[in-house]
């Protein structure tokens, strides 16, 4: 892994605990930022890379619970807590928001570089999947309200002439729409139509005449 590739913050008001963290990951080769408290973190201006926050649930602003609701509807790193005082409601809680994991005080150099390495992994995977999520959006924003009109009805796996009735159009006519929608969304089949479609949350319209 390299040091330029991925970006672990360490968010502790322990320096004790910062120093030793940043020697520890330094020499694992893992690029570190530390900070003392959760506002130093947040003004931190951080680089477009995966990265991994390991968090200490008690800080002197902030608790580390409320700064993980806080930045919960945004794209963050993925979080491994830290605490000196562990119980099982604050793990809970932290592991039903999707932290990566939970560790007390003092904890096993195996365990944190474990789940250091998974959080990178998962946060890999979601920086991924933002991405094909914005290239897919993008590629919607192209077509015409007619084509989003037409969309819904084709992946629900309705016929070409049951989607045609449905909008009050000639199969032709929802035929070439059916074909510009494939080629603006440059998908390869129909099946892949189907998935982008999904992807994008697009419902599945079986028309007013498959309600009945």
């Amino acid at each position: 892994m390299s040091a330029h590739d991925h970006i672990v913050f360490v968010v502790d008001d322990d320096f004790r605990m910062r120093e030793a963290l940043q020697e520890l990951l330094t020499s694992a080769h893992l690029n570190v930022v530390t900070f003392g408290s959760a506002s130093e973190y947040l003004q931190f201006a951080k680089p477009d890379l995966p990265g991994c926050l390991i968090l200490d649930v008690d800080l002197p602003d902030i608790n580390g619970l409320d700064l993980q609701g806080q930045i919960a509807g945004q794209p963050h790193p993925q979080i491994v807590f830290i605490t000196g005082h562990g119980d099982v409601p604050s793990s809970v809680r932290a592991l039903k928001a999707g932290a990566v994991d939970f560790l007390t005080k003092p904890f096993s150099e195996a365990d944190l570089m474990g789940a250091i390495h998974t959080a990178l992994a998962q946060d890999r995977e979601a920086r991924l999947a933002r991405g094909k999520l914005a290239t897919l959006q993008q590629r919607f924003s192209t077509l015409t309200p007619r084509e989003r009109e037409v969309l819904p009805l084709v992946v629900s796996g309705l016929l070409n002439k049951q989607a045609a009735a449905e909008l009050g159009i000639s199969e032709v006519t929802l035929q070439i729409h059916r074909g510009k929608i494939m080629h603006k969304m440059e998908a390869g089949s129909f099946a892949e139509l189907v998935r982008m479609a999904g992807t994008l949350g697009i419902p599945v319209t079986h028309g007013r005449r498959g309600q009945h």
